[in-house]
């Protein structure tokens, strides 16, 4: 049913708790994750989403600059470096916690771009048959503000979205 799930992630609370979600669809469905983190590049954007990654680079917190944030791609000399451990990261994720020998098949990419466009245009030149994402749940004017991605891919996808909410305790 599901063949090729795609994960766009952004490092957030609401991403990481997708991850769980599209690790059991995956085992399920023996399906191949498409792991996608966006870099927002649109004039006077947020960057990755306020999202931070910890010093080790091993871990995502939304919790802690300690690590930088990630934000402001074009005044960092290693972002793509950043981008690619993001993304590996959840990758491994992904994969290693599976109850399978051989782990998830995991497929990662950066992109750079408006978010729900990039994430829009990589499933329909993939072939993606779930998309499954991490949603902030703001409201009010935050969310009128800075949009939402989630709502914009669950509105414009032809596959079906999963949205997955970080608890308000994270």
């Amino acid at each position: 049913m599901y063949d090729t799930i795609l994960y766009p992630t952004d490092g957030s609370a609401g991403s990481e708790a997708a991850a769980t979600h599209v690790r059991e669809l995956a085992a399920a469905f023996d399906a191949t994750v498409h792991v996608l983190h966006v870099v927002d590049t649109r004039e006077g954007g947020l960057g990755v989403s306020g999202a931070f990654v910890d010093e080790e680079q091993t871990g995502m917190s939304g919790e802690s600059a300690e690590g930088g944030y990630l934000g402001g791609h074009e005044e960092r000399p290693d972002a793509d470096d950043i981008d690619d451990r993001l993304t590996e990261h959840v990758a491994e994720l992904i994969g290693a916690s599976t109850e399978s020998s051989d782990g998830i098949d995991v497929v990662t990419a950066v992109v750079r771009g408006t978010p729900h466009s990039e994430i829009l245009e990589y499933a329909d030149e993939h072939g993606v048959d779930l998309v499954v994402m991490g949603t902030q749940g703001r409201t009010g004017v935050e969310r009128y503000l800075l949009g939402s991605v989630a709502e914009k891919v669950v509105r414009m996808a032809d596959a079906p979205v999963v949205t997955v909410r970080a608890d308000e305790e994270e």
